[in-house]
Parts: C-alpha cells; structure tokens; sequence
C-alpha cells in the first residue's frame, strides 16, 4: 500500500534521493579541457597568479639585460686584447705584458681573457720570466675552457722546463695530449712529455709516451721522431725490443 506523506502520494519514505541525481556524471562525459581550467584557476588565484606573471617577467628582463651586458663585455674586452696583441708584435713585451694582464683580471670569464691568459704566459717565457709564467697557469689550467686547456697545459710543461723541473714538465704535457682535441697536437705534447720524461730520468714513462704516438698517431710527423727515440731509449737493452714495442 501507498504510503500518505506531505510530498502527495508516493512509494518512498520522504526525504530518501532520488537514483537520478545520484552518482558520478553520466558515461561519455568529458573533463574541461586544459585551458580552461587554467583561465579557471587564473580567475580563482588573481593574486598568485600576478605575482608569477611579474617573476616571468623580471626574469625575462634580467636575462636580456645579462646577456646584453655578456656581449657589450666580450667586445670590449676583444678591444683591449687588440691593443695588447699589437704590442707584442711589435716586440714591446713590457707593455704587452701590461695590458694582457689588465684584460685577463678586468674580464675575467670572457674569451679574450683566457686568450690573453695564454698570451700572457708566452710573454714570460719570452722574457726568460718562467716562474711568472708557472704563477699565470698553474691554478687556470685544469678549469680552462676545452678550447684553451690544451695550450695552457703546453705553455705550463715549457715553463717547467725552463725551470728545470722536467717531472712537472712531463704531467703537464701529458695533460695538455689529454686535453687537446686534434691528433697533431695531441702527438706533438706526447712528444714534448717524452723529452721531459728522458730528462727526468724516467725512461718507463719517455718510452711508454713515445710508444703511444706509434701506436695511436702513426700519420702524425711525430710518429717517425718517436721511433727514433725509442731506439735510443732501449739501445742495450735485454729486455726491451723496439719491434715489441711498436706491435
């Protein structure tokens, strides 16, 4: 029997929900899409989302603004190095020497300082200056962008050399091979590393660098000068043969 009720007549309790508004949204029902919940959430976090907008735009600015002021920098330091290369072509190391090093302490960071760095170093091994040289490099050489740390580890065994210091010498081209990116250079610095290592006394590591420009460069001219050194290093010997070594 019906069930009288202040609804009118019907066959459920009052009060009880109806199946049609109950339950998740029907099948087939699609999510807003991406944008517009976005606008949705913009709209409900007005204050968020101006501050976000104003960090963007900061941030924007700051990177145009270091950029802008990166390039004005390396022009300006591209100057300087201009005046101080004219210099040295021009014999007058003193003043090169200046002005290389007032580019390589006001720009520090850019392309021209670390060329100047390089240059700098030649200057004093040109002026027969090697301690001052080793001072240039010593602590620049590891960290060198890819592009100069071939050299700078070249110039560091020189000014080694210079002091006779020839173990230092030899780590130090054996790190600029390392370091360089060309196979002329990298057989040339073995090279360099292998004198070193003969003058050291070190003749393991003279004939163990000589050998790997045979066998890693052999079309590189160091290739036949390695050669020869090795038949001098190991003329005498029992234990060590040349072919052997060149297998």
């Amino acid at each position: 029997m019906a069930t009288a009720t202040r609804t009118g007549i019907t066959g459920k309790a009052a009060g009880t929900p109806s199946t049609a508004t109950v339950g998740t949204a029907a099948p087939g029902a699609q999510r807003p899409a991406f944008s517009d919940r976005l606008v949705g959430w913009v709209k409900g976090h007005r204050q968020i989302a101006s501050w976000f907008g104003a960090i963007v735009v900061v941030g924007a600015v700051l990177f145009v603004w270091t950029m802008a002021t990166r390039r004005r920098t390396e022009e300006i330091a591209s100057r300087d190095l201009q005046g101080a290369r004219f210099a040295f072509e021009n014999q007058n190391l003193p003043l090169a020497a200046s002005e290389l090093a007032k580019v390589v302490e006001n720009y520090s960071g850019t392309n021209a300082a670390a060329e100047a760095r390089l240059l700098l170093a030649n200057v004093r091994l040109l002026e027969n200056q090697p301690q001052q040289a080793i001072a240039v490099l010593k602590d620049y050489a590891d960290g060198a962008p890819g592009a100069y740390r071939a050299q700078a580890y070249g110039l560091l065994g020189a000014a080694y050399e210079n002091m006779g210091r020839p173990r230092e010498a030899g780590e130090a081209y054996e790190n600029g091979s390392a370091a360089a990116r060309l196979d002329f250079l990298k057989a040339q610095l073995l090279s360099d590393a292998g004198r070193a290592w003969t003058s050291a006394g070190d003749t393991t590591r003279a004939i163990a660098a000589y050998r790997k420009i045979v066998k890693e460069f052999p079309k590189e001219g160091m290739a036949n000068e390695a050669k020869v050194r090795l038949g001098e290093l190991t003329k005498g010997t029992t234990c060590v043969n040349v072919d052997k070594l060149l297998k």
